[in-house]
């Protein structure tokens, strides 16, 4: 799965970095930001909109609200993750996986090796092998990262026999892959060499396969609303000319007649472009673009009759003879990286509730109300918030409000508010709803993360 998705975006982030790479020493305060509009009114749009492009950019903002980072020792495409960058990624991974399970995926964990065989066998070595990692010898084997995860999954299906009862199966994996990226391309979490990918395959009948795909598609549709994505277009991706295509004319064929009748059948409008297709099949590609109006692949769904024929997988129908399954692909966000990349620029830094590193930040007004705040904190972290205190020696009351200005939730605790177990709320978007008890603030912000979406107040 997205075996082309970072390869084919290659040119439109080299120019990115080359652009956005001599901004990340400027120190700019969102806060400072022109209204919309002012800038065009004064004839400066175009400087306007670069500032503004350049304070959502993630590499920028990712350094800034410390959500991770790179080490030439650890080397180039390889970034970490600090503490909150990774709540992000597995409050991230989490709702994926709780989607999956809910859509009758059942998950599973496989190696980042492979022998150098198995790829021989799925055709990366073939076409993909510019962008593997050479194989590294292992006594008499050799053994490769692995750039996907497909053979893996593929083999998982094989391991045993399977009966028509069983279909659709939906194998689906959280899973590492690498790709021996040239360093010119490298940039922040959106070109990187260590993948994190949500991958699956559903393994099913011919029949059921188009329901499957569409089914595939409408579960994007509803991640890409609770996540606040817009998608920029659906894309067929077809093949182009060259050799770099497995050479099976029906095979396309049948898969590209079963991918239009998806797209038709869930109603959304969409692009044929060849040369974009991966190595085995035609896919569905959701694309995003930035606020730079880039363009990238997010999101994939595809149909393929290509990999269960090399790894000849096959099921026991109801006749008791021997069928070949199909093998939809299918990933709901992408790689992580990219999906985060993506969440920053989007937001500016602004996650949406379920996703913030920090969901609530009790202010007390002075050191005599730290008591009540660290207490009011305690009961948040017990309720599953995430929560901390800023107290008076981060600074006054205005800045502390200041720095907290990405964070949902803000919590006041004066005098009154410690007195009588309350806080005065104020919300990021600049709305006061008042003093509120404070068991019934948790309460609010507890059932606003768990409904997930983009919203911040009922």
């Amino acid at each position: 799965m997205n075996d082309q998705v970072h390869k084919q975006d290659r040119d439109h982030d080299q120019k990115r970095d080359h652009d956005q790479d001599r901004d990340h020493d400027e120190d700019r305060n969102h806060d400072h930001a022109p209204e919309p509009g002012h800038g065009q009114r004064h004839g400066h749009g175009h400087g306007q909109n670069q500032n503004q492009n350049q304070n959502h950019d993630h590499r920028r903002l990712g350094r800034e609200l410390g959500l991770f980072d790179t080490d030439p020792l650890m080397g180039a495409g390889l970034p970490y993750w600090l503490p909150d960058g990774a709540v992000v990624r597995h409050a991230l991974e989490e709702y994926v996986r709780q989607a999956e399970r809910a859509a009758g995926y059942r998950h599973v964990y496989s190696p980042v090796l492979g022998k150098r065989e198995l790829y021989e066998i799925s055709g990366h070595r073939d076409h993909y092998a510019e962008d593997m990692f050479p194989p590294m010898e292992l006594g008499a084997e050799q053994v490769v990262l692995r750039p996907s995860l497909c053979p893996h999954h593929a083999l998982i299906y094989r391991s045993r026999s399977r009966s028509y009862r069983e279909l659709p199966l939906r194998i689906a994996e959280l899973g590492g892959m690498y790709r021996s990226e040239p360093s010119g391309v490298l940039g922040g979490l959106t070109r990187v060499r260590a993948i994190q990918l949500n991958d699956a395959h559903i393994f099913c009948t011919l029949e059921q396969a188009a329901e499957e795909a569409g089914d595939a598609l409408e579960l994007i549709g509803r991640a890409y609303a609770d996540l606040g994505i817009r998608p920029a277009r659906y894309r067929l991706s077809l093949p182009g000319e060259g050799g770099k295509y497995v050479a099976d004319p029906e095979l396309w064929r049948r898969a590209t007649d079963l991918l239009r009748q998806v797209l038709r059948q869930v109603g959304v409008a969409y692009e044929a472009v060849e040369g974009e297709a991966a190595f085995y099949g035609p896919k569905i590609d959701v694309q995003i673009t930035d606020r730079a109006g880039r363009e990238a692949t997010l999101s994939t769904v595809q149909i393929d009759f290509h990999q269960p024929e090399r790894f000849d997988l096959h099921y026991i129908g109801a006749d008791g003879a021997r069928h070949r399954p199909v093998m939809v692909h299918r990933s709901v966000i992408g790689s992580v990286e990219r999906a985060v990349a993506h969440l920053l620029e989007e937001h500016g830094g602004a996650f949406p509730v379920w996703l913030a590193p920090v969901q609530l930040v009790v202010l007390p007004v002075s050191q005599a109300q730290e008591e009540q705040a660290a207490e009011l904190v305690r009961r948040a972290l017990a309720a599953g918030l995430r929560a901390e205190c800023a107290g008076p020696d981060r600074g006054s009351l205005g800045a502390r409000v200041r720095a907290a200005r990405l964070v949902p939730y803000q919590a006041v605790i004066g005098e009154r508010e410690a007195r009588d177990d309350l806080a005065a709320v104020r919300l990021r978007d600049g709305r006061r709803p008042g003093a509120l008890p404070a068991g019934e603030l948790l309460r609010r912000i507890g059932e606003r993360a768990a409904a997930r979406g983009t919203g911040l107040w009922a």
